[in-house]
């Protein structure tokens, strides 16, 4: 397998402070957010965030309208979302970067989105607000709410990064065309200490990796070529190497699964593709088939 040159996904805190200083157009989103308190990101953001940051809300801005059969955290409509976006200052060439307090696990939601409607330079701080504490970066309290800009042709599709439904899923159970990734713990793919859906397991074939595995301790991503080849293992299922393009990523909600493919961008890897709806979306209809335990 070759590796796949692709533009930067990630930024240092140290260039992210550069960029700033620089005064030239850029729009920084502060992603934090909590699943237990759907506010505390917001209030995080108030009590200081990375100069000129605009928050974005993973429930508002980065979701879209539950069903009760298209998961927890559905993706809106594309226009809808671009529309917003505009409203912080975006337009498709417009330098981009995202962060959180998470290492980049709900940032990466929003890296993926704003790529999949053409955006030409988005990354995701690496170590997050964290790291630009840690090199010195100064945080701002004023409450920045983005200038918004005379808006362009909207997207209408969710087109730049490759997507699965979930029947496309369902007939990968039979005939295989592509291998399912797991980015939930290893307890949740199992079955077992699940909270936060109603039926514990994973999709049949899938193998797990657990999202959190890409970061080193500090917090950061793992070095390239440490990722590259944790990820390799991952792809190398019963003797068989699945290619990059024929991986698809799920989590519990389609959130978490952005940080695996960012984590594989990073090493390379390009071209994986998201089942946005991913287990409680799966799950939420009982007819479909629920495997537990490690395999």
């Amino acid at each position: 397998m070759t590796q796949t040159h692709s533009p930067a996904v990630l930024i240092s805190a140290e260039r992210l402070a550069k960029l700033i200083q620089l005064s030239g157009p850029l729009l920084v989103l502060d992603c934090r957010h909590s699943l237990a308190d759907v506010e505390a990101g917001f209030r995080a953001w108030q009590a200081g965030h990375v100069p000129g940051a605009v928050h974005v809300h993973l429930d508002q801005q980065l979701s879209g309208v539950m069903t009760g059969r298209n998961g927890r955290h559905p993706l809106p409509d594309a226009a809808e979302f671009v529309a917003s976006m505009q409203q912080l200052g975006w337009q498709p060439n417009t330098p981009v970067v995202a962060y959180d307090d998470a290492g980049g696990l709900f940032a990466a939601r929003a890296w993926w989105m704003l790529r999949a409607v053409g955006g030409a330079n988005v990354c995701v701080l690496d170590g997050g607000i964290q790291a630009w504490q840690a090199a010195g970066g100064a945080l701002e309290y004023t409450q920045s709410i983005g200038k918004a800009v005379p808006p362009e042709q909207a997207a209408t599709q969710f087109a730049n990064m490759p997507l699965v439904t979930v029947d496309e899923v369902i007939r990968n159970l039979a005939q295989p065309k592509f291998l399912v990734v797991d980015a939930r713990s290893a307890d949740r793919f199992a079955g077992e200490n699940e909270t936060l859906d109603p039926v514990g397991g994973h999709i049949p074939g899938a193998q797990n990796r657990f999202c959190r595995d890409n970061l080193a301790a500090s917090g950061c991503f793992k070095p390239v070529e440490k990722l590259r080849a944790e990820w390799m293992g991952v792809l190398n299922v019963q003797g068989r190497q699945w290619q990059p393009n024929e991986v698809v990523h799920q989590c519990g909600s389609g959130v978490t699964a952005c940080h695996n493919i960012l984590a594989m961008e990073h090493a390379g890897l390009t071209g994986s593709s998201l089942y946005a709806g991913s287990w409680s979306e799966w799950c939420s209809d009982p007819s479909r088939p629920v495997a537990v335990g490690s395999a």
